[in-house]
């Protein structure tokens, strides 16, 4: 009996120690690495890191935490952040965000509330602090811009893990909200002429993405990773009477240029042609034209009011079907 009762308190010594361990080097860990920011001219501030939990939790809290690289532009600022591990599985972790935090951006800055921000993050073993998997689940979430706008969403979850047995820094990505209000100045525009309401019911997208450098710290200590190929297995939006959706392939240069093809299924199609003629997007004489030859594209699927077209992408244009050409085709460049 006693030489069980020995091993027993010996095991709870060892534990504990083991717990004020890992509690002292997740905040070590932590203060370094602000520190090494701010020797590289972040702008940095955190009123205190606490850590909680024991005996079988590391529960890290930074309290007011202002974080600002000048050399993006990126700033972010809450007053707080937690992450969640089990003692014994710290390389899984809870992410908690605030229900009110800003984020800025070169171009604005935007407040940020939510009921809810939760995230399961899990990382590959070492230093570098490789994502694997995460879950993010937001609700509730509003966005109020200094560029005078404001947009809100219901319930919104993304989910991203590394693509299984596939070379190379490539990722699975989901992303799906409901109740999606577009900024009020946007919503008015391309609502213009059409029955489709403020909110957009359901927006979806699920995709395969291939990037030039792996996400883990570096990733926000130095660059975004960039995407080489994006293979587009449906982004989908439904809104009123209006249902689009999108399927295909672009592999992304150095620039950020994209080339290859995706598909475009609408239904409603003209009233979406409207949208966007409404929202300045499509010049009036170019609409009459699309008009003329999506509805004939339109006949020949054997439903008028369906289009199913293909975007073609190539020497940074974009054109329908390699005859039509429509501009330039976009930046898929992550700041």
């Amino acid at each position: 009996m006693r030489i069980l009762l020995a091993v027993i308190l010996v095991a709870a010594v060892a534990w504990a120690g083991y717990w004020f361990l890992g509690a002292q080097a997740t905040e070590r860990g932590l203060r370094g690495w602000l520190d090494a920011r701010a020797a590289e001219g972040w702008v940095v501030s955190v009123d205190r890191i606490r850590t909680a939990g024991f005996p079988n939790r590391f529960d890290t809290t930074l309290d007011r935490l202002d974080l600002a690289d000048p050399a993006t532009g990126w700033a972010w600022r809450a007053p707080f952040f937690q992450t969640l591990a089990l003692s014994y599985r710290p390389n899984h972790m809870i992410a908690v965000w605030p229900d009110s935090q800003t984020l800025a951006t070169p171009l604005q800055r935007m407040e940020i509330g939510s009921d809810r921000m939760r995230g399961s993050l899990v990382f590959a073993g070492g230093t570098a602090f490789t994502l694997d998997r995460a879950m993010i689940e937001m609700s509730a979430v509003t966005l109020e811009s200094t560029a005078g706008w404001q947009a809100a969403m219901g319930d919104s979850q993304l989910a991203l893990r590394r693509t299984p047995a596939k070379a190379g820094h490539s990722y699975d990505i989901a992303f799906h909200a409901t109740d999606l209000a577009l900024p009020d100045g946007l919503a008015a525009r391309l609502g213009q002429g059409a029955n489709v309401g403020d909110v957009v019911q359901r927006l979806g997208v699920e995709a395969q993405v291939e990037f030039d450098a792996p996400w883990d710290r570096r990733a926000i200590e130095n660059r975004r990773p960039q995407p080489t190929r994006i293979d587009l297995t449906l982004a989908r939006a439904r809104w009123g009477g209006l249902d689009l959706r999108i399927a295909g392939a672009l592999d992304v240069d150095v620039a950020g240029v994209p080339t290859g093809s995706i598909t475009v299924k609408a239904t409603n199609w003209r009233e979406m042609l409207a949208m966007a003629q409404a929202a300045g997007m499509v010049p009036e004489g170019l609409a009459r034209l699309l008009e003329g030859g999506l509805a004939q594209m339109a006949r020949m699927n054997g439903n008028p009011d369906t289009l199913d077209v293909p975007l073609r992408f190539a020497d940074g244009r974009v054109s329908l079907g390699g005859v039509l050409p429509l501009g330039r085709a976009p930046r898929l460049v992550l700041r």
